[in-house]
């Protein structure tokens, strides 16, 4: 017969720790907790199983209720009483437990098997009848609410008029036959909604049961499973408990404690407490919980008494607890507990939330404290939450406007005057004001605004959309595919709802939570502490895979050095180009009708593209740079407004008809899979002979200068073709070593290509012949092996990820089963060309934990991310080789 429930109590228990998959993490714990001889209230987990099973075929398996009555038995055994009974009666507890915590987002039901009888029974054997009666009406209020769906409020204006009739400024004034008259009435509310209160006991039980299984797929519960990736089919135990009361009196109290402060991660005993309270009157704010610790209240400067002044004796033992339950854990623990006349009893422990500082700085110092191991402290620290320590967030108590939500496409917080153009966006950055750009969807035409504004506004555009990308790698915040925005660029303004933003108005942007609010708020600056530096040096000893950056400017590159960059894995030539002393240039080698005023077009960009990199090598001090040669179409150097079109007809001293007619020309209806790439390179080979003569003409001035060993990689974008990398590769390495022999310099440097195409993966042998170096563009990668736009793909992705056809964004988090499956045909193929072959990755994913351990799964030699997911990417990193070496 297959076991569906599973007891503890007595200092005994039929789970452990280990046992979290089938328990949940709660059921488990509660276990444990009775193994090592902690005091816990007796009762059962009804297994995950169980709500699979009952989501599944809507009922239960024939088992289950001898299983449960045996276990409601076992209560009764252990703490004395019955339940149902009307002399003295065992009260329950039903609680979900997921086998990972998710505070808040399933149901909970106390106080159960109360009914007309059993709280006469209650006050007698209690002593109080205010206690009883108060009992059952939070009963009847959270029944109703959580089992039969009662709306709460009915419930509340009934509280709220009792209180205003008797001037009373709080429930716990309310008298026993108060709350008498006050359950008549809750009472009558469900009869006059058709949802009467049930009187049997056993029926509350298996109500209350049901509906915390249910509660596993209501709205807040599947939204807390998305944002953090937890599978909808791992289910939730239910535990059921033997109540105990910290509202029956002045000798009893309630209240949650951490053993560390998750906050700051001190090592320091914090929670609080109430007398004569039940554990939602902690939490709800209803009244206000008082310090543990005589020396919290004194460092908050209170009046009301601690719990350590209150009941001293309890507050050792409590002390002791926690002792036990970290050494037990060798982890941050999060506890509830009740007093129940003068009795310590533990209702649950589990691994402390904690902000990212926190979390470093207990991993740290438990290794210091010889708790943990240097892995291990690595092991606790999730890589994502790294981001909370490297850009600025909005102060805790500053209070938000939120007028409207987006993507949170690059994390931190900034405030500005809205702007609707690049242009403006520089001109008023050099009037030293600070500005938000807001734009429907940006271009790499907009990337002076982007770099000068405090953040970047889209209403259009997904995680990894033009915006997205760039704002990650500049360490701006942002906010992307805003859809409600509508934005008016006539106007100069936008709509958020009924609320008007017109330029020059202030606003905020939380890039970490895709709120934008009016109005400027308080910033807190990150602080890196040594603790950070301590734990990335372990990560660093960990990881097999280097962690390079993608950049292009001097402050991008430096950043990124600080953060820990060992090379730059991506720099995008194309935006230099966009500089206004340059761009001109640009402009006129697209228009010139030949070779020849090509040529001479592109001699003026010339110098600029070698200082370029001559600060870039030089700032790099000899680390690896890969720099990827012209990639987009020359449409997007082009203005596509008449009026754009004439100003810039009149700077290059030719007809606008001109200007109109290229612009006209080089459109494509899918410039995406257009004339761009190599195509460019072979259709006009002089544009990458002056990239090339760039590059190893500063490469040779930072050699002379420096004395710094450089090897230049230069990368060849969009090859799906042997002969495409062929033809390239000729022209770089003729142009190469023309310079080196002038130079009287010997420098190796390697040519190699970005994979973003299938026909690339499916070819990478061939492609492997001419080719030292892959980088796997996995932007477009993914485009390109799923037909999607990732910039227009936010209008049903998340559909598909609803419906479970994706589990994530697959911009975001790369598909293993697809594109990852092509990247893994590539790395095969070009190993079996060329065994010694450099294999990185260079798109978002780059900077993404789980596409690392792919990475890492894959054999890659490095990954490449946004200089403020450089340290995020190293920590993964070392997760991924940990996880590798344990498989």
């Amino acid at each position: 017969m297959t076991k569906w429930v599973y007891n503890f109590g007595g200092g005994k228990a039929e789970g452990n720790a280990t046992m979290r998959n089938l328990l949940g993490g709660k059921g488990a714990n509660l276990a444990e907790m009775n193994n090592i001889g902690i005091p816990v209230p007796a009762g059962f987990s009804i297994t995950t199983d169980v709500c699979t099973y009952y989501q599944k075929d809507k009922k239960y398996p024939d088992e289950l209720k001898q299983q449960v009555n045996d276990a409601v038995s076992n209560i009764e055994k252990v703490m004395g009483g019955k339940f149902g009974d009307v002399t003295n009666p065992v009260l329950l507890s039903v609680r979900s437990g997921s086998r990972v915590s998710m505070p808040g987002m399933m149901d909970t039901v106390l106080n159960l098997g109360l009914n007309d009888e059993t709280v006469e029974g209650l006050a007698k054997h209690s002593g109080d009848a205010r206690f009883a009666y108060d009992s059952y009406r939070r009963f009847i209020q959270m029944y109703s609410n959580v089992v039969m769906g009662v709306d709460g409020e009915h419930f509340e204006s009934v509280l709220e008029e009792v209180k205003e009739k008797n001037n009373y400024s709080s429930d716990t004034e309310i008298t026993a036959d108060e709350w008498k008259a006050v359950i008549v009435r809750f009472e009558d509310i469900g009869k006059e909604l058709g949802k009467p209160f049930p009187q049997d006991p056993n029926e509350q039980l298996w109500g209350a049961v049901s509906a915390v299984f249910a509660s596993w797929n209501v709205a807040r519960a599947v939204t807390y499973r998305k944002l953090n990736h937890i599978p909808g089919n791992w289910g939730t135990a239910v535990n059921v408990q033997a109540m105990v009361f910290g509202n029956a009196g002045e000798d009893c109290a309630t209240g949650v404690c951490f053993t560390r402060d998750p906050a700051t991660g001190e090592n320091a005993y914090y929670g609080e407490y109430l007398v004569n309270a039940q554990g939602e009157d902690v939490v709800a704010g209803i009244r206000t919980p008082r310090p543990m610790s005589l020396a919290a209240k004194l460092e908050a400067k209170s009046n009301a008494p601690s719990l350590e002044e209150v009941m001293p004796s309890l507050y050792k033992e409590l002390c002791d607890v926690r002792e036990k339950l970290e050494l037990h854990y060798k982890e941050m623990q999060d506890m509830e507990f009740t007093i129940q006349h003068d009795k310590l009893w533990m209702l649950q422990t589990r691994t402390g939330k904690r902000t990212a500082a926190a979390a470093l700085r207990i991993a740290v110092e438990m290794v210091h404290e010889k708790l943990i191991t240097k892995e291990e402290a690595v092991l606790r620290v999730e890589p994502d939450s790294l981001d909370q320590l490297l850009h600025p967030t909005i102060d805790p108590e500053a209070k938000r406007d939120v007028i409207g939500t987006g993507l949170p496409a690059s994390p931190g917080a900034a405030s500005g005057m809205a702007v609707f153009s690049a242009e403006d966006a520089e001109k008023w950055h050099e009037e030293g004001k600070k500005v938000i750009l807001v734009r429907i969807e940006t271009s790499p035409e907009d990337i002076g605004g982007m770099h000068v504004a405090q953040g970047i506004l889209t209403a259009r555009g997904g995680m990894t959309s033009h915006a997205a990308v760039v704002a990650r790698g500049m360490g701006r915040p942002c906010v992307s595919g805003a859809g409600d925005v509508k934005i008016d660029y006539k106007t100069k303004q936008f709509k958020a709802g009924s609320i008007v933003i017109k330029e020059g108005d202030i606003i905020t942007l939380d890039g970490s939570t895709g709120e934008i609010m009016k109005g400027e708020l308080s910033m807190v600056e990150p602080e890196l502490g040594g603790d950070f530096g301590e734990l990335m040096a372990w990560a660093d000893e960990m990881r097999t895979m280097k962690v390079r950056t993608n950049a292009e400017t001097p402050e991008d590159a430096k950043q990124a050095l600080k953060f820990g960059a060992e090379g730059i894995g991506l720099c995008r030539t194309e935006h230099m180009f966009f500089d206004p002393k340059r761009i001109l240039a640009m402009r006129q080698m697209i228009i010139a009708d030949d070779e020849a005023g090509r040529r001479a077009a592109l001699a003026k960009v010339l110098p600029y593209q070698r200082q370029d990199f001559v600060d870039l090598f030089t700032i790099m001090e000899g680390l690896p740079i890969t720099i990827r040669l012209l990639d987009p179409p020359l449409h997007e150097f082009l203005p596509h407004t008449l009026e754009e079109q004439a100003e810039i007809a009149k700077d290059l001293g030719v007809d606008v008809a001109l200007i109109t007619e290229s612009v006209t020309s080089l459109h494509e209806s899918n410039p995406m899979l257009g004339h761009r790439g190599c195509r460019l390179g072979i259709t006009y080979p002089e544009i990458y002979e002056m990239q090339a003569q760039a590059i190893f003409e500063a490469a040779v001035e930072v050699f002379k200068k420096t004395g710094s060993t450089i090897v230049p990689e230069v990368m060849i974008p969009l090859v799906g073709h042997k002969l495409e990398l062929e033809m390239m590769r000729e022209v770089v390495d003729v142009t190469a070593k023309k310079i080196l022999k002038e130079a009287g310099v010997e420098m190796e440097y390697q040519i190699g290509t970005m994979i973003e195409l299938p026909r690339a993966c499916l070819t990478a042998d061939k492609i492997a012949e001419s080719a030292e170096f892959f980088s796997f563009g996995t932007n477009d990668l993914t485009q390109t092996t799923l037909g999607m736009s990732r910039d227009d793909s936010g209008a049903f992705l998340k559909i598909y990820q609803d419906k479970g056809i994706y589990e994530r964004d697959l911009f975001a988090s790369i598909d293993v089963d697809g594109v990852g499956e092509m990247v893994r045909i590539a790395v095969e193929k070009g190993k079996a060309t060329r065994p010694n072959i450099k294999l990185g990755i260079c798109g978002e994913h780059g900077g993404d934990p789980k596409s690392i351990d792919f990475c890492q799964s894959v054999g890659l030699n490095y990954v490449s991310c946004s200089p403020f997911r450089v340290p995020v990417a190293r920590l993964a990193a070392a997760h991924s080789a940990y996880n590798a070496k344990k498989a």
